[in-house]
């Protein structure tokens, strides 16, 4: 039976659960996931561990932070300036944001801390430092 390789397009059933137990994502109720094997299309982790699997193949697999969304990076964390934002806003712990960076670029960032002089900002993606851990099904090598 055809095992998955770099290169060939594959879909798999997921669920991704983080350390403590709580999931994050899963499949259970859509469509598979489509990509392309060491296309870059997913986490670094997720890519490797799809190698090998044939069709019908179930595996468990712990994705270590660095093969997922990175360690979260303290460089990431901005406190700004209250004023900043309209007066009328309504900023909630929580609440992502999309801010204009200084090169033109646009990122997303979470409301991390608020006061009523400053906001604290988060550039991480919400799950980088997390340990992850992924229930895979190979449901087809297209």
């Amino acid at each position: 039976m055809a095992q998955a390789k770099k290169g060939d397009t594959v879909k798999v059933h997921y669920t991704g659960t983080l350390d403590d137990g709580t999931m994050f994502d899963t499949s259970a109720e859509r469509e598979p996931l489509k990509f392309t094997v060491g296309g870059g299309e997913v986490i670094a982790g997720f890519d490797l561990a799809v190698l090998d699997m044939a069709p019908g193949d179930k595996k468990v697999t712990v994705i270590p932070a660095g093969e997922a969304y990175g360690e979260h990076s303290k460089d990431l964390v901005t406190e700004v300036d209250r004023a900043r934002f309209p007066a009328d806003m309504e900023l909630e712990l929580g609440q992502q944001l999309q801010v204009g960076l200084e090169d033109g670029n646009q990122a997303v960032v979470m409301v991390v801390d608020l006061s009523d002089t400053s906001v604290t900002l988060d550039a991480n993606h919400p799950l980088a430092g997390q340990q992850l851990t992924f229930e895979l099904e190979l449901v087809g090598i297209l």
